[in-house]
């Protein structure tokens, strides 16, 4: 190779790898499997000198050190056929930039993962679908339906985001930040990585895996596992191969830095995702396990399982440090732990683990609340949507007053009609519909006010009462009010309750039960992120980066915004399209740009006045060590990439998707209408946001965030 173009930085790796002793069988055993498959030698990809360089046997006894030979060996062969699959695609596809072979080729691979075993298979055409038949029949039959299930959708995941990639090389575009470590997941392979470890460990129970802990263990070692490999992979990658996909390169770009200030940063953020790893797992899991009454063989899955999890972490930088495949001459040496020697210990330094990494943990928890920060600075906002008002504004005004009153929203200490009048939602939702009926402006105006009002009832009941329980309680409580199908709802208690009861039953009145369902668990997602807040809001604790950004769209409600959007699209567009990487991209990209101006608006009101840590500027600040106009100079930027990639989507990817799909020319319009709803929606919420009283200055100063001095709140307990 020629010179490296950085130096790699030191990494934080607290837990020396360790090597499974049956390192030699699986490495015999995947030499063989390889030839039978027909990946070695005549396969124009790979010779035997190919894999003896890169001994993913080796990987995989570091990475799953305690699983028995056979075991092993059948991880090993996975570890083979992903890195085949990878080298065979680039090699057929990306480098001749063939896409349309590429899907078709794509298509044809979840043949090989039936759920069922009596399903017939295709006959292989080529070593990657030879491989892949071979190994889910003899992974399967000793796994749960659920874990099937999720395996094979991981895989999946795996192979079509290939395309997303290579899209990005046709169009020679280079990601945004949080596209990237989206997309990366997917493409990189590590849920599917994290599938594997619960074949070698425990599976995960059905009934917690699709929880927000179990998912953030799954995600932060996913992004800690892609993030390490782009630091070790960058040189073959961009240099070599002409790879987009490069957390190095994205962050290179996005800043306009050096490559070595990129490779820096990146370390940064992979050591930040591993302190979330062992946050979540110290903190949340144990919660989530009492919280679900799991029976202790289910909490020693879980164990197993995140044991798995830190064993991969540390054996795969182990792995990157020895593999040919990668960039690691004079990766920086550490001294190992007292007393432990030979393969393995490299990673482990007391000494930089609590001078770096406990210095950069403990700022998380040391922010002073409550600091004077001035008005909001409000930067030149890039929005290509004219703003469009639905004619009657007016009259839902005054309904909305009727209606929160009639509910006994103003009656409670949280709000009163000033704050109301203060924070106009008519005016939002007359932006965010402008051809809506008065009956639908009212609805959404309504849904705007229970989840604003909520928004704030959270922190300031439960956060100034430090009381964790009576706000899970409540959210318990609130999900009740939701029947899905026929069965009895909660008495309601309280006005938020009171609300949401008369909500839910005229917003589903018409709706199937999967639609009820559907649209439960976008509001559950929102009233369990404001427990998040509370959470991380009585530990001091400012999030990390992603997690942060993730958890804002679910506390700023933007499932359930989509939910209601989709409402009247029918049946014309079918499921999938919307569960789609584009669609996703889509929807993510303006609800990204919503939050984060919504952080931009609401810095002073949040910061000054609230106390809050949840706010993006503040997260970047504390995580760059930056002040507040350089942070908000990197909010915006983000803002900006987010809006572009919006454009993007809508204009070059969603058309791609339309012909995947084979979509009618009525799904194409009912398609192309959703587009213009989050146009609208942006621009909507953009113009709320500079319009109202809630977050301006003067207005502040004399409405100081707190209850209202003549009422007391009133808390749910029962």
């Amino acid at each position: 190779m020629t010179q490296q173009p950085f130096e790699l930085p030191h990494f934080y790796m607290p837990y020396p790898a360790r090597l499974n002793p049956h390192v030699d069988e699986a490495r015999a055993h995947s030499t063989q499997w390889a030839r039978d498959m027909g990946m070695l030698e005549g396969s124009g990809i790979w010779e035997q000198s190919d894999l003896d360089a890169h001994d993913y046997g080796l990987l995989c006894a570091y990475t799953h050190p305690d699983c028995d030979g056979p075991a092993l060996s059948l991880i090993t062969d996975w570890y083979v056929w992903v890195f085949f699959f990878d080298d065979h695609f680039l090699e057929i596809f990306k480098r001749t930039q063939d896409r349309a072979g590429g899907k078709a080729y794509l298509d044809r691979l979840p043949l090989f993962m039936p759920m069922d075993l009596s399903t017939p298979m295709p006959e292989p055409q080529n070593p990657v679908e030879a491989g892949l038949a071979d190994l889910w029949t003899r992974t399967v039959p000793s796994m749960s339906a659920d874990w099937r299930r999720r395996f094979a959708v991981a895989t999946e995941h795996l192979l079509n985001e290939s395309l997303w990639e290579l899209s990005n090389i046709n169009e020679g575009r280079i990601a945004n930040p949080v596209e990237y470590i989206e997309m990366r997941r997917k493409v990189g392979g590590a849920p599917w990585s994290a599938g594997l470890v619960e074949y070698a460990t425990a599976e995960v129970p059905p009934s917690v895996a699709a929880s927000r802990p179990l998912r953030v263990l799954m995600e932060t070692f996913s992004d800690g596992v892609h993030l390490r490999n782009d630091l070790f992979s960058y040189q073959r990658e961009v240099e070599e191969e002409g790879e987009l996909s490069n957390g190095v390169l994205v962050l290179e770009t996005f800043f306009g830095c050096t490559t070595q200030e990129a490779a820096d940063t990146v370390n940064d953020v992979l050591t930040s995702r591993l302190h979330q790893f062992e946050h979540t797992a110290l903190t949340e899991v144990p919660a989530l396990a009492l919280e679900q009454g799991l029976p202790p063989h289910e909490v020693t899955a879980v164990a197993k399982y995140t044991q798995g999890l830190q064993d991969w972490q540390s054996g795969g930088h182990e792995w990157h440090m020895r593999s040919s495949r990668y960039m690691n001459a004079r990766a920086e040496t550490t001294k190992p732990w007292q007393g432990l020697t030979g393969p393995g210990t490299s990673a482990a330094d007391v000494g930089a683990l609590l001078a770096a990494a406990g210095a950069e943990r403990l700022r998380a928890y040391t922010h002073v609340p409550y600091q004077k920060v001035g008005p909001s600075l409000l930067p030149d906002f890039h929005m290509p949507f004219e703003l469009e008002l639905s004619p009657h504004l007016e009259g839902a005004r005054s309904r909305l007053t009727d209606w929160v009153n009639a509910m006994g929203i103003l009656q409670e200490g949280v709000w009163d009609e000033d704050k109301l009048a203060a924070y106009d939602l008519p005016l939002c939702a007359a932006g965010l519909d402008p051809d809506a009926t008065p009956e639908a402006l009212d609805l959404s105006s309504q849904w705007l006010a229970w989840g604003t009002y909520g928004d704030d009832y959270y922190p300031l009941v439960f956060g100034h009462r430090r009381d964790l329980a009576a706000a899970r309680l409540t959210t318990a409580r609130l999900s009740a009010c939701m029947p899905v199908d026929g069965e009895e709802a909660v008495v309601p208690l309280n006005a938020m309750e009171r609300a949401l009861t008369d909500l839910w039953a005229r917003t589903t009145a018409r709706m199937t039960p999967d639609q009820r369902r559907t649209l439960k668990a976008a509001i559950d997602v929102m009233t369990e992120s404001w427990v998040w807040e509370l959470s991380n809001q009585l530990q001091n604790r400012i999030p990390d980066p992603v997690d942060y950004l993730e958890m804002r769209r679910a506390t700023f409600g933007a499932d359930l915004t989509m939910s209601l959007c989709r409402m009247g699209h029918g049946a014309a567009v079918p499921p999938e399209v919307y569960r789609s990487g584009p669609v996703r991209s889509l929807e993510n990209a303006a609800v990204d740009y919503a939050c984060l101006l919504n952080d931009v608006f609401s810095y002073q009101k949040e910061i000054e006045y609230e106390g809050e840590i949840h706010n993006a500027i503040l997260v970047v600040q504390n995580f760059f060590g930056i002040d507040y106009p350089t942070a908000l100079g990197v909010v915006h930027d983000l803002m900006t990439q987010r809006m572009q990639q919006f454009e993007h989507v809508a204009a070059h990817e969603l058309p791609v998707v339309y012909d995947d799909f084979a979509l009618s020319a009525e799904a194409r319009e009912v398609m192309q209408g959703y587009v213009v709803d989050l146009q609208n929606w942006m621009a909507g919420i953009l113009n709320w946001h500079r319009e109202v009283d809630r977050y301006k200055a003067d207005w502040l100063s004399g409405r100081a965030h707190g209850f209202l001095p003549d009422r007391a709140p009133v808390v749910p307990v029962g």
